[in-house]
């Protein structure tokens, strides 16, 4: 690898070295957990209901937070911007759900599926963290057996596995192709079993725009009615943000329109670090772009790629129908290059190597971007209604949306932003940086370091949810005063929402002439060609020349119609969208420093001679942390030491 060339610096790093204590114990690391649940603070069952508890977020991880702290007996809130938290988007998280229960018997274990996922987010995330998800994994399949989630079954009635990208064993458990909906059902009745035991509150549209902070400690938030846009003030005792994930800072993403960032910008704005920005992920198996009038992408489950064959014509040019090709002619290119693996290579590999082919003329489809999967051999072998059974609802989807039938046509793809990996930083209780404010899910950014592993995202939020804040939390208020609670009429509510109404009253003020949506789709063009799939330090810092010009120009020519008091999506757009123009400064400035490839951040300037990803170990085994500093463009960086003592780094081969 040669060396780069430095560039000019952006940001100040600190060299305060305390400022991210992770807390995750010592010892062997198959008891850390339960040791450190040992140590932890208890709060008498009788004293509970003498704490309130602000959940933002009722998707798996909020929702599973939100019913396990109620049943435990705290007064919980619950926010979120749909009109119901069955519409969360965790039900978009089709495939499955991991979990190392080894039903297969062949050869996985919890120490298996933590190296996999080490592995596979290419040495960049906590040991501990990592390994409580995998020991943590087994209780979750569980838990929703017993709410009744229909996981498939075998003939015999036991549960039913199938693999996923990154793995050579069988431990993704699934409902068909609706298992995340599954999942939020479950975690939904659970939540709905409180509000009737009176110790829940869900407020549906209900969107929060500010963080409350008590000397610098979380205590409440602001909201605005997303139907009357009332503003109103509410307070806690502690916080818990799980809002997911800010693909949609690129425009096109496969997140639903309303994903955002608001409330962890909110939060990083007021003190709390902001980890690993870059770490975005590129999902491999995504219908292709059809033209300028997307406003999202649509995203076929991973778990096609089981039974799914990829490839492409191997001649430059070749447009033949694909049952026009013969099978001489055609690039099964994973399975050439990882036998091993073949289309089962996790995420970023899969995307990269996708990219690469359409970059060599060899793309299929209208555009050339897109890359076949093929399941003609499949159905051949195990007949259509087998492959119905496993993928019929996926089939439709993708057949409502193309008018083309997988059963007799190959499926087109291409990588499309998919999953976060970073987010807010967290220590080992899931605590960010801001005492009292802790992060669940794909809100923060402990558990995937540089790319995650198909079938984890539902079991981070659940294992988040469900088995680590109920215990982390409780430990956290056993140091807080009981029945304090501040009122939410005090001087630090007043101007959490006086600032929330000077900047609903700014940007309705502009009246200028661009819509909001013409901001998003340049500024999300921008970071997909300089910050997407591949970077480089030239594309980085045009981006980051340009950034803050589109952001001047968003605040002085924004046209945002209607008013605040009402039911305005043009305003609540235009809010995301500032906080996107921040964000996507930030993305920029963590590729930029991070000069090396690792995981979905591909450095073009650091790859092996075959193009893979090349880490540069002796200068960035560390979790990248930013404050927020002056302005967007004065970040202040923190560094988190990472320590691999059970899996020890090495180039990772898929081979």
């Amino acid at each position: 690898m040669g060396l780069l060339s430095p560039s000019r610096t952006r940001w100040r790093e600190s060299d305060d070295s305390s400022m991210l204590v992770s807390g995750a114990p010592d010892g062997p690391i198959a008891d850390r957990w339960d040791e450190h649940k040992f140590r932890m603070r208890l709060v008498n069952p009788a004293n509970r209901r003498r704490y309130r508890v602000i959940v933002v977020g009722a998707g798996l991880a909020g929702g599973a937070a939100a019913a396990s702290l109620g049943e435990l007996g705290y007064n919980v809130d619950v926010f979120c911007y749909q009109d119901s938290p069955r519409r969360a988007h965790s039900i978009a998280a089709q495939g499955g759900i991991n979990a190392a229960k080894n039903y297969r018997n062949d050869g996985d274990s919890v120490y298996r599926l933590f190296y996999d996922t080490v592995k596979g987010g290419d040495f960049r995330a906590r040991e501990s963290n990592v390994y409580r998800l995998a020991q943590v994994s087994v209780d979750i399949i569980d838990q929703c057996v017993a709410q009744g989630v229909p996981f498939a079954r075998e003939y015999g009635g036991l549960l039913d596995n199938r693999s996923f990208g990154g793995a050579q064993v069988s431990r993704t458990f699934y409902a068909r192709g609706q298992t995340g909906q599954q999942l939020l059902l479950g975690a939904y009745q659970a939540l709905q079993r409180q509000v009737q035991a009176g110790t829940v509150t869900v407020h549906p549209r209900h969107d929060m725009v500010e963080l409350v902070t008590i000397d610098g400690a979380a205590k409440g938030i602001v909201t605005r009615d997303m139907i009357d846009g009332t503003i109103e003030r509410w307070s806690a005792d502690v916080v818990i943000l799980a809002t997911g994930g800010y693909g949609n800072v690129f425009y096109l993403s496969t997140n639903a329109k309303g994903s955002n960032t608001t409330a962890i910008w909110r939060a990083h704005k007021k003190g709390a670090f902001f980890a690993n920005p870059c770490f975005t992920q590129i999902h491999p198996t995504c219908i292709p772009v059809s033209g300028e009038h997307q406003s999202k992408l649509t995203l076929m489950s991973e778990s096609l790629r089981n039974d799914g064959r990829i490839w492409v014509p191997k001649q430059a040019g070749d447009a033949r129908a694909p049952d026009q090709i013969p099978e001489a002619e055609r690039d099964y290119f994973l399975e050439r290059k990882y036998p091993s693996f073949g289309n089962l290579v996790p995420r970023d590999v899969a995307s990269r190597n996708a990219k690469e082919v359409c970059d060599q003329g060899r793309g299929v489809g209208p555009t050339g971007l897109g890359v076949y999967l093929d399941f003609s051999d499949a159905i051949q072998r195990l007949g259509a209604d087998r492959i119905k059974e496993r993928y019929g609802n996926l089939f439709d989807m993708y057949e409502r949306i193309t008018a083309e039938d997988p059963y007799t046509v190959p499926m087109r793809i291409f990588p499309a932003i998919h999953y976060t990996m970073g987010g807010l930083w967290v220590d080992y209780d899931l605590q960010s940086t801001i005492p009292g404010l802790f992060v669940a899910g794909e809100a923060n950014f402990s558990d995937h370091g540089a790319n995650r592993l198909g079938a984890s995202a539902l079991m981070q939020g659940l294992a988040d949810g469900y088995f680590v804040l109920p215990s982390t939390i409780g430990s956290y208020l056993a140091t807080q005063p009981m029945g304090k609670t501040p009122a939410p009429d005090g001087a630090a509510f007043s101007d959490a929402e006086k600032a929330v109404r000077d900047r609903v009253d700014t940007l309705l003020a502009i009246d200028g002439s661009r819509t909001v949506d013409s901001f998003h789709r340049e500024l999300g063009l921008l970071l997909w060609d300089r910050c997407g799939m591949a970077r480089n330090e030239a594309g980085l810092d045009e981006a980051l020349e340009r950034l803050p010009r589109l952001r001047e120009e968003f605040w002085r020519d924004v046209k945002v119609p209607g008013s605040g008091a009402m039911l305005n999506q043009g305003l609540e757009k235009a809010q995301r969208v500032a906080d996107f123009l921040e964000l996507g400064e930030l993305m920029c400035l963590d590729a930029l420093h991070r000069r090396e490839s690792c995981g979905g951040h591909f450095r073009e300037e650091s790859q092996t001679p075959d193009g893979e990803a090349q880490r540069d170990d002796e200068r960035f085994t560390y979790v990248g942390a930013w404050e927020h500093g002056a302005g967007p463009s004065e970040p202040v960086l923190h560094k988190e030491p990472l320590a691999f003592d059970y899996v020890h780094p090495t180039q990772r081969s898929y081979t």
